[in-house]
């Protein structure tokens, strides 16, 4: 439940950016729903695969670098970091793939 907290914490700060009341509400409703569908689902793959965690502490670490840069003014492009993220989140997909084919191999 706490995790929801937060999670709907941040979407709500995001949100808050955008100017148009319509486009906020469409998000926040939309965060909701995603939420309350893909919560347990997302929950059991990542206990499934716990390199997942990881994964997600390493996003973590990257967008904080990033912030810390630009509050720095050191512009870095956000291609490189969606690429790296996209990158990460393929070789993660091939190891867990691969993984899944040695178990059922024995």
């Amino acid at each position: 439940m706490v995790d929801i907290v937060f999670s709907l914490d941040s979407v709500i700060t995001a949100v808050g950016m955008v100017d148009i009341i319509s486009v906020m509400v469409a998000a926040v409703v939309a965060s909701v729903a995603v939420m309350m569908f893909a919560a347990k689902p997302i929950g059991d793959c990542v206990d499934k695969h716990p390199s997942i965690k990881v994964l997600a502490l390493a996003f973590l670490i990257m967008v904080c670098t990033l912030l810390v840069a630009e509050a720095f003014d050191a512009h870095v492009p956000k291609g490189y970091v969606y690429t790296a993220m996209l990158f990460s989140l393929a070789v993660e997909a091939l190891n867990i793939r691969s993984r899944a084919k040695r178990l059922a191999l024995g």
